[in-house]
């Protein structure tokens, strides 16, 4: 009686083979809709990116953390896709990581000062944490140390010294804007890793 049944279902699915199409053809639905819906976020992503702009007085108001997210979303809208916030506790020197067009590897520290101009300057001892660290450590090709605020007198020679670049709050209002990319904004960037169409 078993082997009967067994022969009339097989025979019943080889009739209606169609119905075992139903969970296959449900699945790829479901992947073309999910595929979908991540390549409009992406499309949405990159016209956010495209517009983004920042008035310096805005960043004052951030929390540090936000500050840096803020940064990585400025390099991912001149087109450093790969952006990442890496700053936090043993953050080893660095706030910002990303590869720009040109295949150049940055390496950003953040100093976020919430009375901008007027709060206290950053100095040379936060520029040799960052200069030990920065292409050592995390491989950058450009090492910058970025604040909302000022930089001590001794810190730009410190940083010509060491092939550091500093991006003060006049220079981060200008690339905040949407002026230019960063890179060029700042003097003496190194040359591209690779040629791209950009070059």
């Amino acid at each position: 009686m078993a082997a009967s049944f067994i022969v009339s279902m097989a025979s019943w699915v080889a009739e209606h083979l169609w119905i075992l199409l139903l969970p296959l053809a449900a699945l790829a639905g479901v992947v073309a809709v999910g595929m979908y819906l991540q390549r409009e976020a992406a499309r949405r992503e990159v016209i956010r990116a495209q517009g983004l702009r920042y008035v310096v007085e805005h960043l004052d108001g951030l929390h540090y953390t936000q500050f840096e997210y803020a940064v990585r979303d400025l390099l991912r809208r001149d087109g450093c896709q790969d952006a990442e916030q890496v700053g936090g506790g043993g953050d080893q020197g660095a706030d910002v990581k990303a590869t720009d067009p040109f295949g150049r590897r940055w390496v950003i520290q953040c100093k976020h000062r919430k009375k901008g101009w007027s709060g206290s300057a950053v100095g040379t001892p936060d520029l040799q944490r960052l200069n030990g660290t920065g292409r050592q450590i995390h491989g950058g090709d450009v090492i910058v140390m970025l604040t909302n605020g000022r930089f001590s007198k001794e810190a730009p020679n410190f940083a010509k010294s060491q092939r550091l670049h500093l991006v003060d709050r006049h220079l981060l209002a200008q690339w905040a804007s949407g002026s230019h990319p960063l890179w060029e904004l700042l003097p003496a960037v190194p040359p591209p890793r690779k040629p791209t169409s950009l070059s």
